[in-house]
C-alpha cells in the first residue's frame, strides 16, 4: 500500500514540468500515477500555471521561502550550540 505525505511540498519548477506535460495528450490521471499528486492537486496547478501563478516570479518566491526555511533551521541549530557551551562553561 502507498503511504501518502499529505504535507509534502513540491518546487514551482517540478510543477511547471508535469503542467507542461499535461497539453500534449497526457491524462490527470496518467501524471498522477508516474508523478504521484492526486488528480485534483494536479487539477489546482493546471490552473495555476494558465493563470501566470507558476511563472519565473514564483519560482524566485520559491527559492526565498527554501531560503529562508534553511536560514531558520541553522539558527536553531546555533542557539542550540550556544546554549551547550554555556552550559558546558558553567560545568567547568
Amino acid at each position: 500500500m502507498k503511504t501518502v505525505d499529505r504535507h509534502r511540498s513540491h518546487s514551482i519548477a517540478f510543477k511547471r514540468q508535469v503542467v507542461q506535460e499535461y497539453p500534449s495528450g497526457e491524462t490527470l490521471l496518467g501524471l498522477a500515477k508516474r508523478h504521484d499528486p492526486s488528480r485534483n492537486l494536479l487539477r489546482v496547478w493546471v490552473q495555476k500555471y494558465e493563470a501566470g501563478a507558476l511563472d519565473d516570479d514564483a519560482a524566485a518566491a520559491d527559492t526565498i521561502q527554501a531560503y529562508e526555511a534553511r536560514i531558520a533551521t541553522l539558527e536553531r541549530l546555533v542557539g542550540r550550540q550556544a546554549f551547550e557551551l554555556e552550559f558546558l562553561k558553567g560545568a567547568l
